[in-house]
């Protein structure tokens, strides 16, 4: 099984939005293994964003993602960092299918509601980036045997 990182972003969090995600990936029966909400600090999101560094929207992204606190999450599931990315939709929220997270909610692409890893690798560096190993849980999740032959 796979894990994914999945963040609530400071819009959808003041929108109230964060319940609403959590029930699509419980519905789609991945297992949660890892909850917090946090203010992201500079240096986080320094951390985060490492890769957009040298970009002109560089200073816009971490004054955004700092704005206000976060909902940090790990899930896990079969194929569950492609499948996640098909219920986040396109980046773009006006490019974003009806039915996905962004489809349904988001405005602006600078205010796209939710961030997911695009990979398996980015996943475990985002994951170790917002979680201590501790702090990803591992238990029975008695659902699996209802979703997996």
């Amino acid at each position: 099984m796979e894990k994914t990182f999945i963040m609530v972003k400071p819009d959808g969090v003041q929108r109230g939005l964060v319940g609403e995600v959590i029930k699509r990936f419980e519905a789609k029966g991945f297992k949660m293994r890892g909850l917090k909400l946090i203010q992201v600090s500079e240096e986080l999101a320094g951390q985060h964003y490492a890769e957009h560094k040298e970009r002109p929207f560089f200073p816009g992204l971490i004054a955004y993602i700092t704005s206000a606190p976060v909902v940090a999450m790990c899930f896990e599931g079969k194929n569950v960092v492609a499948e996640a990315r098909k219920m986040l939709g396109a980046t773009n929220p006006a490019d974003a299918a009806p039915g996905t997270i962004r489809g349904d909610f988001g405005q602006d692409i600078g205010r796209n509601i939710i961030h997911g890893s695009d990979s398996v690798e980015s996943a475990e560096t985002e994951l170790a980036v917002y979680f201590d190993k501790a702090e990803i849980l591992e238990y029975d999740y008695l659902p699996s045997k209802w979703l997996f032959e």
